[in-house]
């Protein structure tokens, strides 16, 4: 049956330098599928949470949306989890990756599909979700008209992402470390890619120019370590080096080998010089983040 062929087709997953990747649309996304790429989704998962108070997001759909729309849903646990919270709300979760749990709370499922095609939704949606996705889509601009148009008027699009390079306010770690020299190698892989990972920051003004109103956006620090005095970041900063300390290579092999170049045994020892700086806490570094939403007017044409 088609239906089975084609879910054996997803299930085989690309091997590649001891790690799985996804079938479907296969070689879009450069990040491994596997277990241990599983664990660090969602400890990164743990950390928004953490970095936003418990809160699901920052638009009043933190509470009380209908229908909604978490898009690159990964191991599935935004989603599960606000289909939990909120049993009145229809929660749809879409991947490449087919990771998900198979026991779900009934208000909540997973589709295996490729955002950069056509979206085909019947339904519109009143809020839809997007978290740690740079590097995934070539178009932001028209994954943000296609959120656009499938959105109810009223309904909102939030977006909660990092930015790559990683910065630095007081020299301590300079362009010739291995960690700052590993965030622009991967920055550069992904542009040569056409999946920039510099972008975050311009999605505030791609939401203004598809239509969005009232759009915030609200700018946050991840230290690499819990270097900070300040305990809240010093907490965001332990589960930052959390989702690095394992997560180094898989973040690494595929950029590395197929657009920079390099052998898996150089790759995979760079990246043991990477942790060394991450472990380090004399070294002061951090990402900017973002979480930027917008309303889709209530007076727009449905």
């Amino acid at each position: 049956a088609p239906d089975a062929l084609l879910q054996a087709t997803i299930l085989n997953y690309r091997r590649e330098n001891g790690r799985t990747y996804h079938r479907l649309s296969d070689g879009k996304y450069p990040f491994p599928n596997d277990a241990l790429e599983q664990e660090r989704l969602d400890i990164v998962s743990h950390l928004w949470m953490l970095t936003f108070d418990g809160a699901f997001c920052l638009c009043p759909k933190n509470e009380g949306a209908r229908r909604v729309l978490d898009l690159g849903t990964g191991t599935g646990t935004w989603a599960l989890d606000y289909a939990d919270e909120f049993p009145q709300a229809t929660v749809v979760g879409v991947d490449l990756s087919p990771i998900q749990p198979n026991y779900v709370p009934p208000n909540c499922h997973f589709e295996v599909d490729d955002l950069e095609k056509e979206w085909t939704w019947k339904e519109p949606f009143d809020f839809i979700f997007a978290r740690n996705m740079i590097g995934c889509f070539a178009n932001w601009r028209e994954i943000i008209a296609q959120a656009y148009k499938s959105l109810e008027p009223g309904g909102y699009f939030e977006i909660h992402d990092s930015e790559y390079p990683i910065k630095c306010d007081d020299g301590t770690l300079t362009e010739d470390m291995p960690l700052s020299k590993w965030t622009r190698m991967i920055t550069d892989a992904c542009e040569k890619l056409g999946r920039s990972l510099a972008i975050t920051h311009t999605f505030a003004d791609m939401m203004e120019e598809a239509g969005f109103e009232g759009v915030v956006k609200k700018k946050i620090k991840f230290p690499v370590s819990p270097w900070p005095e300040d305990p809240k970041l010093k907490e965001m900063g332990l589960w930052v080096q959390a989702s690095l300390l394992p997560g180094l290579e898989g973040m690494s092999l595929a950029l590395f080998t197929r657009v920079l170049e390099w052998k898996m045994s150089e790759t995979i020892v760079f990246c043991s010089h990477v942790r060394r700086d991450v472990k380090n806490l004399g070294l002061h570094g951090y990402w900017d983040g973002y979480a930027i939403y917008g309303r889709k007017p209530l007076d727009a044409p449905s």
